[in-house]
């Protein structure tokens, strides 16, 4: 079955470079971001994973946790997170799966059930697995991009995705396209304009079905 928005993580128990896990408890009461890469020591998967260690006390601020996938094996993850930390010159704290029989990847529909990895196998066997999921506290799926092998993530807008996701969550509210955290917010159309001065306050009415107001908090 497909994994879609609002679906809840498979609770899953993998291994990683730190131990055992299993993902609901490792995800507790906070929010987190699974992004995946189909091989280790690879150069556009290395940024990545450095791009990520550097925003470290960005994660921490939104109570975030983050965790790496990958279909090598946890020898591998240590190695290659040598040449994560020399190239962004930021400590790799998080942890990344060993997602070696692929039943992460296949969990998270990145791969289809009948996927294997040959032997002298290349990044292209296991090239859908180059996803992010944001994931709330309820454990439900929140967002989920997917990118192609010669396409670097922009973690900035991971970020940007993860504070609307927060700014939104459980609030009737929406961001606008480029919204940035601070910015105004549209109000959902569930309430009416009584309804939603009497919650927000102040409400700009810009079209009968687009009003806006203040970012709540």
């Amino acid at each position: 079955m497909a994994l879609r928005i609002n679906d809840e993580i498979p609770n899953l128990t993998v291994e990683t470079d730190q131990g055992t896990l299993t993902l609901h408890d490792w995800i507790g009461d906070s929010w987190a971001i699974l992004f995946s890469h189909p091989k280790d020591f690879t150069p556009v998967c290395t940024t990545e994973f450095g791009a990520v260690a550097q925003l470290a006390d960005e994660w921490e601020k939104r109570g975030c946790k983050v965790m790496g996938i990958s279909v090598d094996g946890v020898e591998e993850h240590k190695q290659w997170k040598g040449d994560i930390e020399k190239t962004s010159g930021a400590p790799a704290g998080f942890p990344i799966i060993a997602d070696e029989d692929l039943a992460v990847s296949k969990a998270l529909d990145m791969l289809p059930a009948e996927a294997y990895l040959p032997d002298g196998r290349t990044p292209n066997d296991s090239a859908t697995v180059r996803s992010v999921f944001i994931i709330a506290p309820n454990k439900k799926v929140q967002l989920m991009m997917t990118y192609p092998m010669s396409v670097g993530r922009n973690f900035a807008e991971v970020l940007r995705a993860l504070d609307a996701l927060q700014a939104t969550y459980e609030t009737p509210i929406a961001t606008p396209a480029n919204w940035e955290h601070g910015q105004d917010v549209i109000v959902a159309l569930s309430l009416n304009d009584e309804q939603a001065r009497e919650k927000f306050g102040e409400v700009e009415v810009v079209l009968p079905y687009l009003r806006t107001t203040k970012m709540p908090g």
